[in-house]
């Protein structure tokens, strides 16, 4: 990953509008949520993101000067077996091993795949549970980026460590 190639592709959607805003359908799960944390982490720490009815996301995009995703017709969608998170990292060239397993783990969850990764199931049940909590996206979304930095950090660097303390009598 090159900080240019990103830039190149941030301006070949963007042009020099900076943060970048970017439009999806409303009351995110996995990978609505996922595509966020991507972005600002890897991509635009500044990226701004609007959650609108799915009727509206490609005019929102139009509007507000906006790339949709995860939806049809977005820059990042759902192509195959893939979600719109591994659509991001191919299109941003991320190569980085924990972002490798951390889209397994996406991908199982957003996709009912859950037999791709053991965590799968678990970040589904999350993901529910969150959007229950939040009526708000962008609340949810400020809380769930916490998530996916511990899932991140586990995925590169404590991925194997196995917990089995056990009392003694």
């Amino acid at each position: 990953m090159t900080v240019n190639y990103i830039q190149s592709q941030l301006d070949a959607l963007f042009g020099a509008q900076r943060p970048t805003r970017w439009v999806t359908r409303e009351r995110p799960k996995i990978d609505r949520v996922a595509c966020p944390w991507l972005i600002r982490r890897f991509i635009d720490p500044h990226a701004e993101f609007l959650y609108v009815p799915t009727a509206d996301v490609l005019e929102t995009a139009e509007r507000e000067g906006a790339v949709a995703y995860d939806i049809p017709g977005g820059s990042c969608s759902h192509v195959g077996e893939q979600c719109s998170f591994d659509g991001f990292i191919a299109r941003f060239d991320l190569r980085d091993q924990a972002l490798g397993v951390l889209a397994q783990i996406v991908r199982g969850a957003d996709t009912d795949a859950h037999h791709l990764a053991s965590e799968a199931a678990g970040l589904h049940a999350i993901s529910l549970g969150l959007s229950l909590n939040f009526k708000n996206d962008n609340d949810m979304l400020t809380q769930s980026m916490i998530i996916y930095d511990a899932l991140y950090a586990w995925a590169a660097k404590a991925k194997g460590v196995r917990h089995n303390w056990q009392p003694t009598a």
